[in-house]
């Protein structure tokens, strides 16, 4: 599966680490409108990288969708990064799988090769002032507890 992620993601040189600014990106929902991550400054950023082949996504999702529910009136904002090069793929998974928070669609991997992601999924909490404060790789129930504490206390500083 790792094979299939490094030739599908361009990776850079290094990758992105709690402590350094989230890279900026700007990339079209489904109805045609651009969102960038900009546009969110001043809000907790929860960006997740997903593909429609990424089993522990199916996992992912319903737990991302309560996160948007519980905090998104208080600051959060929950955003799925597609990688997949065909839409359709994406669109199954999600006919499949809803998203109630914001997906957006990037099949040339230009926002993947800027955080340096290596496999999916892959999320990076970012912080009000628009740092990476927390690094996922894949999706563990175990951690989303705690993942769910930060993201309080990030949205109490801010």
């Amino acid at each position: 599966m790792l094979a299939t992620v490094a030739v599908a993601l361009p990776l850079p040189a290094a990758a992105v680490d709690a402590g350094q600014p989230a890279p900026a990106f700007a990339l079209p929902r489904a109805a045609g409108d651009v969102l960038t991550l900009e546009s969110l400054q001043g809000r907790v950023v929860f960006v997740d990288f997903w593909a429609s082949w990424c089993a522990p996504c199916k996992r992912s999702f319903p737990w991302m969708n309560e996160l948007q529910k519980k905090y998104g009136d208080k600051g959060l904002a929950v955003v799925a990064i597609n990688v997949d090069k065909r839409r359709a793929d994406a669109d199954r998974f999600l006919a499949q799988v809803p998203a109630s928070f914001a997906v957006v669609y990037d099949p040339a991997g230009t926002a993947p090769a800027a955080y340096g992601v290596k496999g999916m999924p892959s999320s990076y909490l970012v912080d009000a002032r628009g740092n990476v404060v927390e690094v996922e790789s894949g999706f563990n129930d175990e951690r989303a507890a705690a993942l769910e504490a930060r993201i309080r206390a990030l949205i109490a500083a801010r």
